[in-house]
């Protein structure tokens, strides 16, 4: 059994321990593969053993490693978790399944055109700057509620939310918040949790984890 495979299932029994003796979150939890910057030989494995949701953060690498994969394959989920620049949103909207970093109006009205002429409805989730950080992109949270109203005007489907944590702090504070906010909106996924603190994320409802390293290990 391939490595990449092991750690899969590793991060599944720990998902399985932690839901056994936590009665609050009591939907299945989504594992995204993040495959960023890992050739085809890491992922093959996965893809072979059954594994269907891989994340990547840029557009062009998820087009060049994916596009034949996801013609052979029908089932592969493909989550863009990086941050989306409007130029690259027509192929963006033909790529992925998943989109979890929708962070402005501009991009909003950008998916909202594209997937008109294309025909195609995406999965979007709103980024949350849940730490309300100058350097990281994503909807403050007193706006969230205006935000959603907006893309629904747009008739864009929104799943739920994302956030990415402060680097160093107990993330389990914003998960909470996180939660909350999720509950206001009534929407049912959050994506939320990575491979350093998704148990934290689960423990507060959340439905899609982002694992990289844990899976693939260190990045070079």
């Amino acid at each position: 059994m391939h490595v990449t495979v092991k750690n899969l299932i590793k991060v599944k029994e720990n998902i399985d321990i932690r839901l056994s003796t936590n009665s609050n979150n009591k939907k299945s939890i989504n594992i995204i593969a993040v495959s960023k910057t890992f050739g085809i030989d890491h992922i093959k494995p996965l893809i072979e053993y059954g594994h269907t949701h891989y994340g990547e953060n840029k557009v062009q690498e998820a087009q060049e490693k994916w596009s034949y994969i996801k013609e052979k394959n029908e089932k592969i989920k493909l989550h863009l978790i990086g941050r989306l620049q409007t130029n690259k949103v027509k192929v963006a909207v033909k790529l992925f399944d998943f989109i979890h970093s929708l962070d402005s109006k501009k991009l909003a009205d950008k998916i909202s055109i594209q997937q008109k002429e294309q025909n195609l409805k995406v999965k979007l989730f709103i980024q949350v700057n849940i730490g309300e950080e100058k350097q990281k992109s994503g909807i403050l949270k007193h706006e969230v509620y205006d935000f959603y109203q907006y893309c629904k005007s747009l008739d864009l489907n929104i799943l739920g939310l994302m956030c990415i944590p402060p680097f160093n702090q107990n993330s389990s504070k914003y998960f909470s918040e996180m939660s909350n906010l999720c509950k206001k909106l009534q929407l049912k996924e959050l994506s939320m949790g990575m491979s350093n603190d998704y148990i934290n994320a689960i423990e507060n409802n959340s439905t899609y984890i982002r694992v990289g390293s844990n899976i693939f290990g260190e990045r070079n």
